[in-house]
């Protein structure tokens, strides 16, 4: 039994490793991104990388209110993505 803790405590220290090197490298294309595209598509990554951090504390605190707010999270940035590429195409957001 203690064997599967000492690999479940590894995957979870791998994927926290592998999420954060994933948001500094999306926060420099944010940051370097030629066009506002590339931009666009930084923030929605970093979106995404924020949801696996947030889903991998919760397993490993093993807590499951985290995975109610990956959901909040995950509404809010599909949202957001939305309403900022709308914005960069046609200037405006509601119509």
């Amino acid at each position: 039994m203690s064997s599967s803790l000492a690999l479940l405590d590894i995957a979870v220290a791998i994927a926290f490793v592998t999420l954060a090197l994933g948001q500094i490298l999306s926060m420099v294309r944010l940051v370097l991104g030629p066009t506002s595209g590339d931009r666009i598509l930084a923030l929605d990554t970093m979106v995404i990388n924020a949801l696996g951090l947030i889903v991998v504390l919760g397993v490993h605190q093993g807590v499951q209110i985290y995975f109610e707010v990956s959901l909040l999270v995950a509404m809010l940035g599909f949202v957001s993505t939305v309403a900022l590429a709308r914005f960069v195409l046609r200037g405006d957001i509601i119509e």
